[in-house]
């Protein structure tokens, strides 16, 4: 049954420990998902994040235990990564996992809980003051995670907490973190790629490349139209998946 905890949580580790085995029955419930459940537990003066994920099936089971590494221990290494690489992310305290006969049953991931004032999903969905300025800080933010070979998969509107330092900066963690790939480099349209998923609106990823035309050095105009090229394709797949779905659903009944 492994738990790995950092080590600067490791005076804690009976009080974290604890926390995992009583996460059913105890806990403020922060997120309740499909797939996965986040709560919360206070911990001396700070509060810990705890998300449990949802069981594998049999055939994950066996994969998690023998062949790849669980959701809970990539987010747990993948965050410690990027601390050290000055990305932004909630401090990783620990990961569990709990094993059977056959393989994985559960998982949970253990971070410091994180008070953010927005996520990128608000300057999609709203008309959020200050948002041209968020938006050139976070492109610079990508930017140098680009720089620095690291392809978040789920870079998605969620899954980036925005916090506002005042006299307009901000700063940007990213969550959700159990698919990311690290490279020596990225090229053009991986990074282009990489911000598809981010926003379906056309004024914003006109924002976003102008900022990343100025950084990178690229034409602006060679920014934009691939990532809205991207964009699009992303978005035209997300609707058709979902349509699909709806037409099953419907066939079932």
């Amino acid at each position: 049954m492994p738990f790995i905890i950092s080590s600067k949580f490791t005076s804690h580790k009976n009080s974290i420990k604890g926390f995992v085995d009583v996460f059913k029955s105890e806990g403020t419930l922060f997120v309740q998902g499909s797939r996965n459940t986040i709560k919360l537990f206070k911990l001396d003066d700070k509060t810990v994040n705890i998300k449990a994920f949802k069981s594998p099936n049999l055939i994950n089971k066996v994969a998690y235990k023998y062949f790849r590494k669980s959701k809970a221990r990539r987010s747990f290494e993948y965050a410690s990564i990027l601390i050290k690489k000055g990305i932004g992310t909630p401090e990783p305290v620990a990961y569990y996992e709990n094993f059977d006969f056959i393989g994985l049953n559960d998982s949970y991931y253990v971070c410091e809980h994180l008070e953010c004032d927005l996520t990128y999903r608000e300057l999609v969905e709203t008309d959020y003051p200050d948002s041209e300025n968020i938006l050139r800080q976070f492109t610079r933010f990508t930017y140098d995670m680009h720089e620095k070979g690291i392809e978040f998969l789920d870079h998605s509107p969620g899954n980036t907490l925005i916090v506002n330092n005042g006299n307009g900066n901000y700063s940007f963690y990213l969550v959700d973190l159990n698919r990311m790939k690290f490279h020596e480099s990225l090229d053009f349209k991986a990074r282009m790629k990489n911000l598809s998923k981010i926003t379906p609106r056309e004024d914003m990823i006109a924002i976003m490349s102008n900022e990343y035309a100025l950084l990178s050095g690229e034409e602006e105009s060679k920014v934009f139209e691939l990532m809205w090229k991207l964009t699009q394709d992303f978005q035209y797949r997300f609707y058709r998946k979902k349509r699909i779905k709806k037409r099953l659903k419907f066939w079932k009944k």
